[in-house]
Formats: structure tokens, sequence, C-alpha cells
């Protein structure tokens, strides 16, 4: 997708008729769950007395505001049900309750998560996402696995392609592999190129050329020292192995010193491709990166050290059978790279661009490759993500059909887990989410009233997108056939059913560039714990995969809904006036709808992030800071979220009252909905993880994602009766939206 997309990387049962074995996280909670449900059954007995007594009392944690009709019973009314039990146990268990809130909230949130969970040998961090994750796959795994003779064509495929995965076999030819991955495969190695909806013109495709991905995560490893030197340095041993693996199944002699040298070379090509490329700071305002051209001018201007664009592109459209107007237009988000590539293609020999390029074809798919070349990795990805073992392979398996097949894979997760009425539901808290965002918009002095009413029609115009497309589970609808209609496999050529994919996904993104753009279109699949903004279709999406406890459950308290997946949904909604989604209008156009006073105010109010979050230095990193820069989106974002939540959650209570409270939590609603929201943030990381995320995501960790919305937001200090100046009520606090 474009550079102008923004997501946010929010970081069961099985259908198999084996059980599964509990976790020890799941036996503790269960036997958590009897003892407090025990308790209940004793207290409720006295409960008349109980609640005159606390009557009396003053609640230390108690915000002094709590006022207003209450839900179905009295002032002090503790609700008993299962579910609130079962919610108040988790909260309970997550927290540190020797950690004080106006301290550090997070640790308050979130110390008992940290302390009961331990990262696996199979991971580089986890987190409360990565949980939801795992346990999303145990049930892809259950009903990929599940045979059913009533199956339609595209559940069918799904279910073929998984097998194939899981029938590992080992007999296979470099040279043919090689060959048909060059053939059918445009490995994105020097340039990026791909089609995609206009940035200036939401209705229409067009071809797109940016720099590349590299092989190491970012280009701090190619010129930092540390830890990232020692990635560079396994990184080098992996290459050297992989072409060692490869000399000696073409029956070539094994040279050691020539395969070093050639290795070395193709690092220091890749080292001069990663010094070209800007960093990710550079790369943050798309009005300054967008730059339309036409391919006659793209000739002239960029010539690449003499390369054929028309060649190029017409080579890679012709897959799709796609030819080439004489006036196409090509939009470059790159100009500096391919400024200084001019400099560095002369600098390196033919031969070492083709083992570039070898090498950059054989690092992609590892994965489908034979154990010696996993194994060859094996040291590499402990240096670089701190794994000591790989996944099982079951779960690569599933990831790569969940990832090939959305909506045949989304089918079958909605059919096992989804609960329909929650659409319903989380559009209703869309509905009061935009409406708090537009009541916002009067409280900013920084914007004036023109540009507010612009900001106020593109928030209502935000189309949603809940749960999965409603074609996926209709029989007598052929959409979904008919999408994976031209797909062939076979369970006993996984590698040939990975061509297939590839060739498949090279076709169809490429014949779009003479189609209009389809705006009913879903952007991500059912299958995935996370939430989406799309600022070219001024679009949200929550995959059903979010739609679970602790972000939703229509059992669970309001407070905990909005504190969950009410922030989401603000944060979503506010990534359409982030520093990025602000450059977009109503109908996902990049179009300046800003008054000049708006726009810098903007930019002054945005700087206050920058150096809010900067400041956090992140010892696990090294000791790095946060990038402020890099960041600021996901920031505003989650600023504007929190505060958009909290503000319709107030308005909630207003009509219908305060809920009853939570078993065991001496919590108001306004805490609860704080406490929820920070805990859904609960992770932690490897350091070689966090060196390569600090660098990469443009999220902030997570605990500075707590601190840092809550240290800004007035509320949160009132809920909890932080003194001004502690460190979760600063003097100086920072507001965008």
């Amino acid at each position: 997708m474009g550079k102008s997309e923004s997501q946010m990387d929010i970081m069961e049962k099985s259908s198999k008729s084996g059980k599964r074995r509990w976790t020890f996280a799941e036996i503790g909670l269960s036997v958590l769950l009897l003892l407090v449900s025990c308790a209940l059954a004793g207290l409720i007995v006295l409960y008349t007395s109980i609640v005159k007594e606390q009557s009396t009392k003053k609640s230390v944690s108690r915000s002094s505001t709590g006022e207003g009709q209450l839900f179905r019973s009295g002032h002090n009314s503790v609700c008993t049900t299962a579910d609130c039990v079962t919610a108040a146990a988790r909260l309970l268990q997550n927290m540190d309750d020797s950690v004080k809130p106006c301290d550090n909230f997070y640790q308050y949130a979130c110390g008992g998560w940290l302390e009961r969970h331990v990262i696996p040998e199979t991971s580089s961090r986890h987190s409360v996402f990565d949980i939801l994750r795992d346990k999303l796959e145990i049930v892809l795994k259950g009903v990929l696995e599940t045979e059913n003779g009533q199956d339609r064509n595209a559940i069918k495929k799904a279910k073929v392609l998984y097998n194939s995965c899981m029938n590992e076999k080992e007999a296979w030819s470099l040279e043919d592999t090689l060959a048909k991955l060059t053939a059918r495969f445009h490995k994105k190695a020097l340039l990026d190129m791909y089609v995609w909806t206009d940035d200036r013109d939401s209705r229409r495709h067009i071809i797109y050329i940016d720099q590349p991905g590299l092989g190491m995560p970012s280009r701090d490893y190619y010129f930092n020292d540390g830890n990232y030197k020692k990635v560079r340095e396994a990184y080098l041993h992996f290459m050297v192995s992989i072409a060692k693996i490869t000399r000696e199944d073409r029956n070539l002699t094994q040279d050691e010193d020539r395969v070093w040298e050639e290795m070395m070379q193709v690092l220091e090509l890749e080292t001069d491709i990663a010094n070209a490329t800007s960093p990710a700071e550079e790369r943050q305002d798309v009005t300054v990166l967008y730059y339309k051209t036409t391919l006659g001018e793209l000739q002239s201007t960029f010539s690449f050290n003499g390369f054929n664009w028309t060649q190029f592109i017409q080579g890679v459209l012709s897959s799709a059978s796609v030819e080439l107007k004489l006036e196409e237009e090509v939009v470059v988000y790159s100009s500096p790279y391919l400024e200084k590539m001019n400099n560095v293609l002369p600098r390196h020999s033919v031969r070492t661009m083709q083992n570039y390029l070898a090498w950059q074809l054989i690092i992609d798919r590892v994965n489908s490759l034979s154990r010696r070349f996993k194994d060859a990795r094996a040291r590499y990805r402990k240096t670089l993500y701190g794994t000591t073992v790989e996944d099982a392979w079951w779960r690569e398996c599933v990831r790569y059909v969940q990832s090939s097949m959305e909506n045949a894979v989304g089918a079958l997760y909605v059919r096992e887990t989804f609960a329909g009425e929650s659409k319903q539901m989380v559009s209703d808290l869309i509905g009061k989410i935009q409406k708090a965002y537009v009541e916002t918009l009067e409280e900013l002095s920084w914007m004036d009233s023109p540009s507010k009413e612009k900001a106020r029609e593109k928030a209502m115009a935000i189309k949603e997108h809940i749960g999965y497309p409603d074609h996926i589970l209709q029989e007598t609808n052929l959409k979904l056939d008919q999408e994976y209609a031209h797909l062939n496999f076979s369970e006993e050529y996984y590698f040939e059913n990975i061509l297939e994919n590839l060739k498949s996904d090279a076709h169809k993104s490429l014949k779009k560039l003479r189609e209009p753009v389809d705006p009913d279109l879903w952007i991500i699949g059912a299958a995935v714990v996370n939430a989406f903004y799309s600022p070219n279709r001024n679009q949200i999406v929550f995959p059903a995969g979010i739609l679970q406890p602790p972000f939703f459950s229509k059992q669970q308290h309001q407070a905990l809904n909005f504190g969950g997946i009410g922030m989401v949904i603000g944060h979503e909604i506010t990534h359409g006036f982030d520093d990025n989604g602000r450059n977009f209008d109503r109908d996902g156009n990049m179009l300046n709808w800003w008054s000049n006073y708006s726009a810098e105010h903007f930019k002054e109010q945005s700087k206050c992030m920058v150096q809010q979050y900067g400041n956090f230095n992140w010892k696990l990193a090294g000791g790095q800071n946060v990038s402020g820069i890099s960041t600021l989106g996901e920031n505003i974002a989650d600023n504007g979220g929190v505060r958009q939540a909290f503000k319709a959650y107030l308005k909630l209570v207003e009509t219908e009252g305060e809920e009853p409270r939570l078993p065991g939590l001496d919590m108001d609603h306004k805490q609860l909905f704080f406490l929820n929201f920070a805990q859904v943030w609960c992770g932690a990381y490897r350091p070689e993880y966090a060196s390569q995320s600090i660098k990469t995501d443009s999220h902030s960790p997570w605990e500075y994602r707590v601190l840092g919305s809550l240290q800004n937001f007035e509320a949160f200090s009132e809920a909890f009766q932080c003194q001004k100046g502690s460190k979760m009520n600063p003097k100086q606090k920072c507001r965008v939206w």
C-alpha cells in the first residue's frame, strides 16, 4: 500500500474434537474465579449491611466527582454476575497495587501482568495483543484441520494450501526454484514499484516508484555500533551459510575464501543502498514525498545509470496484460534515493549485482525452503530478535494461509467465534465517539472556525467496516469463490502453491491500474487482531479478531468497552487528522483544506508531543530515546483516542447512569475506564527486539503509549487525584485534538 496508508498495530476454542491442554495462566484464573465466586456467595448474604457500612466511608482511590443516577441499584451496588467476576479477576491479576497510580500508572496497571508472564523462547516480545493472536491462531488451526465435505470451493482451497504447508518435504531443485522465482515474482530489491490509489485522486489507481526495503530491519543496522553491529555480523554469517548451501546443491567446489569475499561485496552493495535510502524521520510528510511525473520526464529526470524505465515498467505490467501508455503518469516517492543511486550502481560489478538479487530472492523464501536453510538463519534470528527457538511449524502455516487467503480464512474464523450482534454494538460506539470528536473541536483555541467545519465534515464522513465483509458468510453469494477461482493448489507441492500465490497477488495488484477504485473493498481480513484507518478511503476498519475481551464484549462493563475498543475507535478516527491523515480531505484526496492559521498552529501543537515523547529514554533499547518525529502520528492518535472515548463514555453515563462496581475493586467507573485502557497495552520486549523496534516501529513502546497519553489528560489526574507536578500530572501538557 502507499506511503499515505496508516494503520494501528495494536499489537478459544478449537473446533477439533480433542481437548486443548489448559495453560498455567488459565488454571490460575479458573481457581481465582472459583474462589471469588464462593466469597461472593457469602458476601451476598450480608450485602445490605456491607453497603450500609461502605456508604459511611470515603474511598481513598475513589474520585469525588461521581454523581448521577445508577443502573438498576443503589450508590455502591456491586455486580456479581460471572462476567463481572471474570473481568474483576483479570483486572486485579494484572495490577500491582504496591505502585501508586500517580507515580507510574503503567506499572500500577500492568505490574502484575509483567510479573506473571515470561516471554516465550519463540518470541521477541509478549503482550496482551500477542496472546490474543496466539489464541486466534489456535482457532484457525482447528478450523483449517477440520474436514467438511460441505465446504465451498474457497474454503477447500484454503485447507489444501494449509495441508501442503504442513506436508514438509525436502526434495527440491535450487535451479528450478531460482528460475521460477525470477520469472514469476518481481522482487523489490533495487526499486519498489506498485499500483495503488492516487493520493491526489482517490477514484483512480496509479503507478508508484519508491525506495526498496532492506535485508535488515532498518538502515541503522548497516552503520551503527553496539547491538546493531552484532546483528550485522550475524547477517553476514547468514549470507555466507546460504551461499555455501546453494553451491553444495549445485555440486560446485567449496571455495570458502571466495564465498566470504563475494558475500562481503553483496553486503557492501546493500550498505550503499541503505545509505541512499531516506530515514523514516525524513519521510513523514506525504505532501513532500509525492512527485507526479510522466514516463518521459521520469526517464530524463532520473537516469538511474542509464536505466530504461519504460522497458522496466512495461516488463512488470505485461505479467498482468496491461499495456503502458505513452502519456502514462507515475508518482515518485523517493526522488533523493533515485538521485543517489546514480552514483551507487557504477561502483559494483555485474556479478555482485546478480549475487545480491539471488540473495534477495532466497531470503524472503527461507520459510518455504528446506530445514538446512532455516537452520542457517537461526543465529541471525537469535541475534536480531533474542529468540532461541523457532515457532511451531503449524503457526507458520496458519499465518501464511491467513495472509494469502484473508477472506476465506476470515469466513472460517467468523463462523467459529464471532457474535453477529457485535457489529451493531460497535457501530453504535463509533457513532458516539465520532460525535465526541466533533464536540472536542469546540474546545480547541488553536484552530479557526473554517478549518473546524472542514474537520467536522471529514469526521462525520468517515466510513466504517466492522467485523467482516457480509458476502463471505453468504452461501448463495459467489463472490468469495470467484476471488480464488484462478488458484489451483496441490497438497503435495507447497512451493509451487507459493509461486501460484505470488503470481496471483502481482497480477491482482497490477491490473488495478486500468480499473476504478472500489470504495467498498475491505483493506484487511476478518481474522486479524488489529484496527486500521485508510486516508485514501477515509475509512476505519475493525476486524472481528479485535472485537473480544479485553477490548470488547457485550457482557462486560461499558467502562471497559470504552476504555478498550472505544479508545481504539478514537485512535483510528484521529488518524484522519494526524500529521499524515490531515493532508487528505473527506473523499480521501490529498488536498489542503486547512487555513494557514490552523496549519501553523497544528505544527506548533505537534512540536510539544515531539519533545515530550522524544524525552522518553528506553533503557531496554540500550538507553536510546524514542523518536518523537517517527512516532508523532501514532502519539497524536493515542492522545486523541483516549480523550474522545472518555468523553463519549461520560455522555453515556449522563443518560444511563453509573454501572455497578466490580467485585474486589475499590474503583469507580472513571478509574475502571483508565485501568482497562492501560491494561490492553501490557507487554514485554526482549532487548534485541527493543533495539529494532525503536528504529522501525511508528508506535511508541507500550509503556510510553500509556504514560504519554495519560500525562496529557487532566481527566485522568482528576480520577486518581494526582497532585500537580507528580509524574502522571506534569505541569506542562501537550494536546493536539
